[in-house]
This record gives C-alpha cells, sequence and structure tokens, in this order.
C-alpha cells in the first residue's frame, strides 16, 4: 500500500506538471492574439517553478529513514537569556515551516526559560520525508542581533544548537535494558492547561551508558507520557545506533559540539546588516525576518544537492 501510494502519488504529480505546462502554452498563444496576459503567465509560471522545486527536493531523499517523521531537540547554548530567547525563536521558525508544509507537529517537552525563552524543547514533525528533509538543520546556529534584553542596546551573539532523529516503528528492534535505563517523574512545567503542575504527570528517561536524556511532558497521564518518552528514546538510539556505522558521522560529531563560536552551520545576522548564511553551503539570504518566519528550503535544497554531490 505504501508503494502504492508513492506511485500514484508520481503520476498524479505527472499529470500536473502537464496541466500546468499546458496553461502557460494556452496563455502564449493568448498574447501571440493581443491578449494582456503578462500578469497571468508570470504567477503561472512561478507557480511551475516552485513545484518543480519541490519534485526536485523529494529526488534528493533516497536514505533509508529520510521518508519517516522527525523529532526534533533544540537547546540553547552560551549567552544565558539571550540563546534561550534565539532557542524558542528557532523552535518557533521550524513549527511555521512544518506548518507551510502541512505537517502536523506534536510538542512532547517544553522547558521555558527563568526570564524568556527555552531551555530546551522537542517536538515532532509528522509527514511524509519530515525526517529526510530537516537532516539538513542539524548543528549549530548562530545569531547576531542588538539585544531586547540589554539596555544599552549593544550587538549580542548567541548560540543554539539543532538535532533531528527519525521517528521509528515497532518494526525496528532496539533492545533498551531495565538497568540502563533511570525513569524519573516531575510535574510539568510548560503550558498545558490546569493539569500542568498538579500531578507528577511527566517523565524524563535517561539512557546511562550513552548519556542520551529524553523527557515528555505533553500528555495528561503519566502513563502516556512514558511512552512517548521510551519512543523517542528508542529513535535517539536508532539514529545514534546508525551512525556509528556510517564512516563520516556527521550528525554524531556535530552533537558533541560546543554550542559556541566556530561551531555554527549557520548564521542569522540581524545587525549591522542583514543576511542569513549558511556555512556549509555558502547559500546567502538577504531577509532574515522571512527566513525566521519558517522559509528554510532554500537552505534545505542546497543541503541536499550538496549531499548528493558528495556521494556520488
Amino acid at each position: 500500500m505504501r508503494e502504492r501510494k508513492r506511485l500514484e502519488e508520481a503520476i498524479a504529480s505527472d499529470e500536473e506538471l502537464a496541466r500546468r505546462a499546458d496553461d502557460i502554452a494556452a496563455y502564449f498563444e493568448l498574447a501571440k492574439e493581443g491578449e494582456s496576459v503578462d500578469g497571468d503567465l508570470a504567477r503561472e509560471f512561478d507557480a511551475l517553478k516552485q513545484r518543480v522545486e519541490e519534485l526536485e527536493t523529494r529526488t534528493l531523499l533516497r536514505g533509508e529513514n529520510d521518508a519517516r517523521n522527525a523529532i526534533v531537540t533544540i537547546h540553547p547554548g552560551a549567552g544565558g537569556t539571550e540563546s534561550q530567547d534565539w532557542a524558542e525563536m528557532l523552535m518557533r521558525m521550524y513549527l511555521r515551516w512544518a506548518e507551510r508544509h502541512g505537517f502536523e507537529t506534536v510538542l512532547n517537552d517544553y522547558q521555558p526559560g527563568e526570564e524568556a525563552g527555552i531551555k530546551s524543547a522537542t517536538f515532532s514533525v509528522n509527514g511524509e520525508y519530515a525526517y529526510g528533509l530537516l537532516t539538513s538543520e542539524i548543528g549549530v546556529h548562530r545569531l547576531v542581533r542588538i539585544s531586547p534584553f540589554d539596555q544599552a542596546k549593544r550587538r549580542h551573539t548567541s548560540f543554539a544548537s539543532v538535532f533531528v532523529s527519525p521517528e521509528i516503528d515497532e518494526n525496528i528492534e532496539v533492545v533498551i535494558k531495565p538497568e540502563e535505563i533511570r525513569v524519573d517523574t516531575y510535574r510539568s512545567s510548560g503550558a498545558g492547561g490546569q493539569h500542568v503542575n498538579t500531578t507528577d504527570s511527566a517523565v524524563r528517561i535517561l539512557h546511562i551508558p550513552s548519556g542520551i536524556i529524553v523527557s515528555c511532558q505533553n500528555e495528561r497521564s503519566q502513563h502516556k507520557n512514558r511512552d512517548r518518552a521510551f519512543k523517542m528514546l528508542r529513535s535517539k538510539l536508532y539514529e545514534l545506533e546508525l551512525e556509528k556505522k556510517r564512516t563520516a558521522s556527521r550528525v554524531v560529531e556535530d552533537s558533541k559540539l560546543d554550542i559556541d563560536f566556530g561551531s555554527q552551520i549557520r548564521s542569522y545576522v540581524m545587525q549591522p546588516y542583514q543576511v542569513v548564511k549558511d556555512h556549509r553551503t555558502k547559500i546567502e539570504v538577504g531577509d532574515p525576518t522571512r527566513v525566521l518566519d519558517g522559509d528554510v528550503d532554500p537552505f534545505i535544497r542546497a543541503y541536499l544537492k550538496q549531499r548528493r554531490a558528495e556521494q556520488k
């Protein structure tokens, strides 16, 4: 059924492109007859170009787990309140990106900062190829801006890290020994209604051998939070094992980098000029506001193209 769905989507996409090309050809015929169709033609051409780029991006996703859902974890780095605020801005950026693409998002864990922003957040992005698309975002992200928390209005640099793992299903076996984990319960601290801070429903699991920690406080029930936390832990351990088998374990090495100067994959500069630059692909976008509002696709596409070129 999964293969049938994939083939049906491919056929539908082919028919869609043919229909759009015919529409553009019809506009050219109208133009030859003297009709004023410049605006309509430009809109149709832009829409076709965007659709072709989306389909081209799909052809770049051929990894073993690229089609899976994604689990995204964001942590602030050096910079205190500044970096916590920056981490929350990144979370918003990815949630907006997911919304643009029609992906479902589920907030699994949210630890608010003491003054602003977040201490950490983990959320799932559910949809076809969510993991493959978001692998480009793994690493340290750097923000340069005039601080809203500095009365002297000085320029500050903040850092936050993004880690993404594939959400695995029950068909993939990951053995977690009881003696290798520690399970703690605590009261939820984030948004969530009247049940927050009334019961110890939130669950935190430490996998002792790897040091991986997962938390979940999204559900009202401790049992549901526990199940969700174990699912996240299995996904992270699975990703870790995959990386151990690869000669170039980029994801694992990136996750070990200090969240500080010199380790960033992308810089978002608001002052003294405005630009977002990816340090791996050298792609630059001169409108940080647009990027932070969820328009991350140029960076994702460039990264996937570079990765394919390196694999040839």
